[in-house]
């Protein structure tokens, strides 16, 4: 399907798969991202996936809560209503304004910062009860990177608090891997095209957007981690105890597809 697809359009493919840097102002370019995944993440999805949250990381009213890569504030906002004191920090200026209107439009209180994870507030030491990545928003970065990331987040939470990651489960996504994925909505076309590099461990993906008679070509990356080197870096990071689990909060195993790690400082 895709090769006809391409072949159709007439779409032109500037670089090999793989060689490009992590285009991240592309990539979440805020419109046609969410043009192509607002209807997955539906109120009924993002309300769930609170849920998980809330109960993964036994989150009460009033504690002090990190969503780290908040996005358009999905689940920040939703944290918020429950009466969490929510802290969110993005690169994307057009993700933080669509996640303070709609703050506004709720009249919840949420601290919105653009920023990079790699380097969080200095004025965060020891902040936050729990910090929240979600929806595989972890691992773009180099493994010394990555790994610096880990560490500010040890830095900002409590003694105690605890981290969640929500990642992929590599092993089952290598097992079921398909080099491309096709989006149709109203006449626009999301495609992507993957690799997986075996030396770095990392997954690339060439992304080709056609939409309202243009074309726009992106290029990101997602460090895929197995539990136990995730694991590793966990305790190289300063937390103690590791915990995972599957999309649904129940234990982890080979089959899950999404792997949620808690990690406790």
């Amino acid at each position: 399907m895709l090769s006809a697809l391409l072949r159709h359009e007439e779409i032109i493919v500037n670089s090999p798969l793989g060689s490009e840097a992590f285009d991240f102002e592309g990539t979440f370019e805020a419109s046609d991202y969410r043009y192509f995944y607002d209807r997955f993440l539906t109120e009924e999805r993002s309300e769930q996936e609170a849920d998980l949250v809330w109960r993964l990381l036994g989150l009460q009213p009033g504690l002090p809560v990190l969503d780290l890569a908040c996005g358009y504030g999905r689940i920040a906002n939703r944290l918020a209503a429950r009466s969490c004191l929510v802290s969110g920090l993005d690169q994307s200026a057009a993700f933080l304004d669509q996640a303070r209107a709609e703050a506004e439009k709720r009249g919840l209180a949420v601290d919105y910062r653009q920023g990079d994870m790699r380097t969080l507030p200095t004025e965060w030491t020891g902040r936050f009860a729990a910090v929240l990545s979600w929806f595989t928003s972890f691992g773009y970065f180099s493994d010394e990177e990555n790994r610096q990331v880990l560490a500010e987040i040890a830095r900002v939470l409590q003694p105690g608090g605890r981290l969640l990651l929500e990642l992929p489960n590599r092993d089952r996504l290598l097992r079921v891997f398909q080099p491309d994925m096709v989006l149709e909505r109203d006449g626009a076309w999301l495609i992507d095209q993957l690799h997986y590099d075996v030396l770095s461990g990392r997954l690339h993906t060439r992304r080709v957007i056609l939409r309202d008679g243009r074309q726009r070509e992106t290029h990101f990356f997602v460090r895929l981690l197995t539990l136990p080197e995730l694991a590793d870096w966990l305790r190289q990071a300063g937390f103690s105890r590791v915990e995972a689990y599957n999309e649904q909060g129940a234990p982890f195993s080979l089959e899950s597809r999404r792997l949620l790690t808690v990690a406790t400082r």
